[in-house]
């Protein structure tokens, strides 16, 4: 017993603030491969900044790409036009952070469902990547001699319509059925 409550306090006191960003890669026909990475070269960059692909993966030699957006561990949105990486409390009319409809009011039928003149005060951050920072959205604005399907080829073998039909095929199985071919093997 004395060995467990060992373990659990040896760590206690050592600060383990690794920053883990998730950083979602979008390519120019469409499609966005997701990454992890603990690399704090991405602090201090602001958004619209282009970056070399091997600050993320030793394979996006190449590739340049461009910080799009973020957001925080909270889930507040990064606004371009804010300096800084504090969080801010702004006065925002629709586009990026603010989406919400007005409450109806009445029997009366709403005509438009974004009213003329609308604006909320929105909490947002700032235009530069900090500690808090969790995902990092990111565009192609170079690409590479080797094509984002080949680097990533787990999540692009995921998404092709042949193998959606082999999992969709195999669903259909029941699990009764794969018990009696694994005993038959």
């Amino acid at each position: 017993m004395l060995v467990f409550f060992e373990t659990c306090f040896r760590n206690f006191g050592e600060n383990n603030n690794t920053m883990v960003f998730k950083i979602n890669i979008s390519s120019k026909d469409g499609k966005t491969y997701k990454l992890e990475t603990e690399t704090e070269e991405l602090i201090g960059k602001k958004i619209n900044d282009i970056i070399p692909g091997e600050t993320l993966l030793a394979n996006l030699n190449d590739y340049e790409l461009k910080i799009t957006g973020a957001s925080d561990k909270a889930g507040f949105p990064y606004i371009k036009d804010l300096e800084g990486s504090e969080l801010k409390r702004i006065l925002l009319n629709y586009g990026k952070g603010m989406n919400k409809r007005p409450k109806k009011e009445g029997k009366k039928k709403r005509s438009r469902n974004r009213p003329k003149g609308l604006r909320l005060r929105k909490t947002v951050r700032g235009n530069t990547i900090s500690s808090d920072t969790i995902q990092i959205n990111l565009k192609v604005e170079k690409a590479g001699k080797k094509p984002l399907s080949e680097i990533f080829s787990e999540q692009a073998k995921g998404k092709s319509k042949e193998n959606r039909k082999f999992k969709r095929a195999n669903k259909k199985q029941s699990p009764s059925e794969e018990k009696t071919e694994e005993a038959s093997e």
